[in-house]
């Protein structure tokens, strides 16, 4: 949190993810015209885009068990069991969040586009066990909007939190909307030179790994859905959705039960299908001696990086 006081705007319910991408579709037609216009009168300076200072929440969001095992087969996670049943995977709950901060970024005052805007990088604080068929409350908010060498970045902050206000789990997405200017130096760092490490597994990805995830996440973003609609908004190709890789490594970590947690990710050169990553899990131990672990996929072939991140326990 940023400090900035907010409204609460309370949901009925977990917003369809196709609806909001129809929604963020026709703001942005509507938006193109809004800057034709704009640019036709004379001397007319464009006020700085400025967040809406409103945090969404939508109560009694379950994680449901099918759901969640469907998730799981998808990305190669496990089911952990714990002292208070099945423990739900951290990509789960960032699949089920999503929906809350999708509806964030498709506010009419919005003031980004959302088709076409990149995803740079996660952190996710998974601070307690979320039980599966757990009864939480969803809160989503964006903050941070600031200058990037090629447009804006802003961070779009989620959580779930239990019934006596307890937060559970935190997700931090940073995205960037090229080509949009804000006010201010940018701070971004160049990316350092990349050297391939030994790998320890390899992943073969079929050109329909986006349908599958979109299926069990929800997440129909066009550009993970086929070569015509990826390149429709300005891709190479389908892509894989960056939250599938990062949930396919934290998968391969294997965090133990009950365990407390922060994962992060930064996402580099997209993965196209139908493709084969590199990957390369490394780790300080197992089992009650883990305390922290560091991934990274690559393309074999090109040596470019896909993503980095790592997992590592919090408290003792």
């Amino acid at each position: 949190m940023d400090g900035t006081p907010r409204e609460q705007v309370v949901l009925t319910d977990v917003p369809s993810l196709g609806g909001l991408y129809a929604r963020a579709a026709a703001g942005a037609a509507g938006g193109a015209l809004t800057r034709v216009l704009a640019a036709r009168r004379p001397g007319r300076r464009p006020r700085p885009p400025a967040l809406p200072a409103v945090e969404h929440v939508v109560e009694g969001v379950v994680v449901d068990a099918p759901g969640h095992e469907a998730f799981c087969r998808t990305v190669g996670a496990p089911l952990r069991e714990g002292p208070g049943g099945t423990e739900a995977f951290s990509g789960h709950l960032h699949a089920l969040a999503f929906p809350v901060a999708m509806s964030v970024l498709t506010r009419r005052d919005f003031p980004l586009p959302v088709l076409g805007m990149v995803h740079l990088a996660n952190e996710v604080e998974h601070r307690g066990a979320v039980a599966v068929g757990e009864d939480l409350t969803a809160t989503a908010h964006a903050e941070r909007l600031r200058p990037h060498r090629a447009g804006a970045r802003v961070d779009v902050v989620a959580r779930f939190s239990r019934e006596d206000g307890e937060v559970v789990w935190t997700g931090r997405s940073t995205y960037l909307a090229k080509g949009v200017r804000v006010p201010g130096a940018a701070d971004d760092a160049p990316r350092r030179e990349f050297v391939p490490p030994a790998p320890t597994g390899r992943w073969q990805l079929p050109a329909g790994t986006g349908r599958d995830y979109a299926a069990v996440s929800g997440d129909w973003n066009p550009i993970h859905l086929s070569g015509p609609s990826a390149r429709a908004l300005g891709m190479r190709g389908t892509i894989a959705h960056g939250m599938y890789s990062a949930s396919r490594a934290l998968a391969e970590v294997g965090v133990p039960a009950g365990t407390a947690f922060r994962w992060t990710v930064e996402f580099a050169a997209p993965v196209l299908l139908p493709g084969t990553v590199a990957v390369a899990v490394s780790d300080d131990g197992r089992g009650a001696q883990w305390r922290r672990s560091d991934y990274v996929g690559w393309d074999p072939r090109r040596g470019r990086p896909h993503f980095t991140g790592a997992v590592e326990r919090l408290g003792p």
